[in-house]
């Protein structure tokens, strides 16, 4: 069967491998849809936030086919479409699928049923590809208890985690203003459903906020990770409000003024993952209805996976890009 394997940093390639064989206690996956993440950019740079050995396969955003089962498994069977979580807790350690274990871009791969989640039929394979990134924006918005229409939420970074967070709180029926400084962002933003964007490079971001809002987000997400986004995430929030931080930018050290948080009598909490959330976010992502399509801005199949990585390294040409398997 085909893969793409990161043979070492920096060295991606698509090959054959032997495909792999079940025991009684696993299912064999079909792949279908691969999203590639920004983490997968920095697993393929070596620069992943915990040890990794190569070669590795990458892909933790997927949707699959169940196409054998083992005899021990239960409540699966051959044609269930599934999405599996990242974070696989075994006996011995904690794996990142895709990550400090091969992930899904290869055409089968085996898996167990504990991590894994059928999808309704009303969930497609385009939005499922999408699932894993969905809950974390889905856990942000809810780390705070979520939102409702009589709420405004900003959303601090128009990647795809910024972009999934401002379809959780649309789907909740709260306004949402998105802030980014790339064009194609903040069009797939207003395609989402936000009531606005703003882009922080034409000027005053935080004067422009404020004035959107009213004087300041019930809500605000950052889900860039950039300083300037971090720098200016307390403004963005009313007095009282509640800050959301989803945006990846472990080690990096900025100036933010923290006597804010004092000041206007903001909660801010960290977000890491999505635990606990996949079944609620899934029923989330059946019963509104939500179009996430406008985030899937290309595709490809796995014989120009490479091809595909070279188009994601610049943002403002490709947001979502999804490597069709099967």
């Amino acid at each position: 069967m085909k893969a793409l394997i990161f043979d070492k940093p920096n060295q991606p390639v698509v090959t054959d491998i032997q495909t792999p064989s079940i025991n009684e206690n696993e299912v064999l996956v079909r792949s279908r849809r691969v999203g590639i993440c920004h983490s997968d950019y920095e697993l393929l740079a070596g620069n992943y936030i915990i040890p990794i050995s190569y070669p590795v396969t990458p892909g933790h955003e997927w949707v699959g086919e169940v196409v054998e089962v083992g005899r021990n498994v239960k409540g699966l069977q051959r044609g269930d479409r599934v999405v599996g979580e990242c974070v696989i807790r075994t006996p011995e350690r904690i794996h990142h699928f895709g990550f400090s274990m091969d992930g899904a871009n290869r055409e089968f791969f085996a898996a167990r049923p504990e991590w894994l989640h059928k999808l309704p039929d009303g969930v497609d394979d385009a939005k499922g590809a999408l699932i894993e990134p969905f809950t974390c924006g889905y856990y942000a918005v809810l780390r705070h208890g979520g939102v409702d229409a009589s709420q405004t939420v900003v959303v601090s970074g128009g990647g795809t985690i910024g972009l999934v967070s401002a379809a959780a709180a649309i789907g909740m029926g709260a306004q949402v203003i998105v802030v980014d400084p790339v064009p194609l962002r903040r069009e797939i933003a207003m395609r989402l459903g936000a009531v606005g964007t703003v882009d922080p490079s034409a000027g005053n971001a935080v004067e422009a906020v404020t004035e959107m809002t009213k004087g300041g987000a019930d809500l605000v997400v950052e889900a860039a990770g950039h300083p300037s986004s971090l720098a200016n995430v307390f403004d963005y929030a009313r007095p009282e409000g509640f800050v959301s931080m989803v945006g990846i930018s472990i080690g990096q050290k900025i100036p933010v003024e923290l006597g804010k948080i004092q000041i206007k009598d903001l909660t801010v909490r960290g977000c890491i993952g999505s635990p606990g959330v996949w079944p609620a976010a899934i029923r989330f992502l059946e019963r509104t209805g939500i179009d996430l399509s406008p985030i899937q801005t290309h595709s490809f199949g796995l014989d120009d996976a490479i091809t595909a990585y070279e188009l994601g390294k610049d943002p403002t040409k490709a947001v979502k890009i999804t490597l069709e398997i099967a």
